[in-house]
C-alpha cells in the first residue's frame, strides 16, 4: 500500500485505536475484538511488551484486512524495525527529525506529535504527512482543532487525548482527518465481547451522524 493510499484509508476510516497492553496476548486480543466490532485500523504502541513482534504477528495474520500502525515511536531505529515488521504508518508523541526523515525516505506515512501552532507548522514543514495533536484534551479538544484549522487548513491533524464516544465525531466536524482514541475505546479490562460492542458503538455513531435526516411522516 502506498503512502497516499494509507492516508486515504485513514481519512476514510477516521478512527485509530491506540493499543496499550501489558502483554502481547492482550494486544492481540484487542485487535481481534476491535476487528470483530468493525474497526480495521490499529496503532500498536511501543509500550506493549515485544511490540515489534506483535506488529509482525498482526501483519501476518490479518494482512490487507487491517491498516497497521506503530505508535509511541521515539527514534528512527525503532521506526525502521516497525516498518520492517509490517507497520504501514508511524506515530510519535513528539517530533523526532530522524524518524520523519527515515519514513519519508521509505515512503511510509508518518505522524509526529505536536501541540502548539508553532510546533504543528514546524512538524509539517519538516515532512510530517499528518500531525498528531497531543494531548489535545489539555488545550480544548474539538474547539482547539477548529481554531488550528482556520489558519492552517492544509495540515492534516489527528487529535489524540480525551477522545470519547460522545465527542469523537466533534473532532471530525472541527476538521480532523482522523482521531486517535485510547482507553475510552481500548480498555484492557474489558472482555473481547465488550471491546467489540464498544467498537460497534463508535462506528455506529459516525454512521448515524453522517446519514441525512429522514423526512418526518405527515
Amino acid at each position: 500500500m502506498t503512502k497516499s493510499q494509507v492516508i486515504e484509508r485513514l481519512a476514510h476510516e477516521r478512527l485509530v485505536p491506540v493499543i496499550r497492553a501489558d502483554s502481547p496476548a492482550s494486544a492481540l486480543r484487542m485487535v481481534e475484538a476491535l476487528l470483530a466490532g468493525g474497526i480495521s485500523v490499529f496503532e500498536i504502541t511501543m509500550t506493549v511488551p515485544n511490540a515489534v513482534e506483535v506488529i509482525a504477528e498482526v501483519a501476518q495474520e490479518f494482512g490487507e484486512r487491517v491498516l497497521l500502525g506503530a505508535g509511541t515511536v521515539l527514534d528512527a531505529h525503532t521506526a525502521r524495525a516497525c516498518i520492517d515488521a509490517g507497520a504501514q504508518f508511524v506515530v510519535s508523541p513528539g517530533f523526532d527529525g530522524g524518524t520523519v526523515t527515515l519514513c519519508n525516505g521509505l515512503g511510509v506515512c508518518v505522524a509526529p506529535g505536536a501541540l502548539t501552532p508553532t510546533e504543528i507548522l514546524a512538524a509539517w514543514r519538516h515532512g510530517a504527512d499528518i500531525v498528531k495533536v497531543f494531548p489535545c484534551d489539555a488545550v480544548g479538544g474539538p474547539s482547539y482543532i477548529k481554531s488550528i484549522k482556520a489558519p492552517l487548513p492544509q495540515i492534516p491533524l489527528m487529535p489524540t487525548g480525551g477522545v470519547t464516544l460522545e465527542n469523537w465525531t466533534q473532532f471530525l466536524a472541527a476538521g480532523a482527518i482522523a482521531v486517535g482514541v485510547g482507553s475510552n475505546l481500548v480498555d484492557p479490562k474489558l472482555t473481547g465481547a465488550q471491546l467489540a460492542e464498544r467498537a460497534r458503538a463508535f462506528v455506529e455513531k459516525a454512521k448515524a451522524e453522517s446519514e441525512p435526516p429522514r423526512p418526518s411522516a405527515n
